[in-house]
């Protein structure tokens, strides 16, 4: 039973930025754990999160290496001009596959 994590947006929440970015980053920290949890999906906006200039980047790098999958689109990479600072560039076949795998799916909007 997979759980599964989606960032489509830099940030968490609408509204303050800062704030947005400072919750996301106390999620990410504490996201470890989440029972059975397996991937982070990042497309469109959220992307810019695996960027060499993210402001969450140690805390997906953390993830990583305790061996959560970090799944970035690379359309919206490409779109965005970003080079992946972690993760691995995916496609939508990826993206849905590890979507169709997870009994539980969170959206962070």
């Amino acid at each position: 039973m997979d759980t599964i994590v989606v960032c489509n947006h830099d940030q968490m929440g609408h509204g303050d930025r800062e704030l947005g970015r400072k919750i996301l980053a106390t999620f990410l920290k504490k996201a470890i754990a989440l029972p059975n949890f397996e991937a982070i999906v990042f497309y469109n906006a959220g992307v810019r999160l695996v960027a060499a200039d993210s402001p969450v980047r140690a805390e997906l790098q953390a993830l990583e290496e305790r061996g959560i999958d970090l799944v970035p689109c690379g359309t919206c990479l490409q779109h965005f001009g970003i080079e992946p600072a972690v993760g691995k560039v995916s496609d939508m076949d990826t993206i849905l596959t590890e979507l169709g795998r997870a009994a539980k799916v969170i959206t962070l909007s």
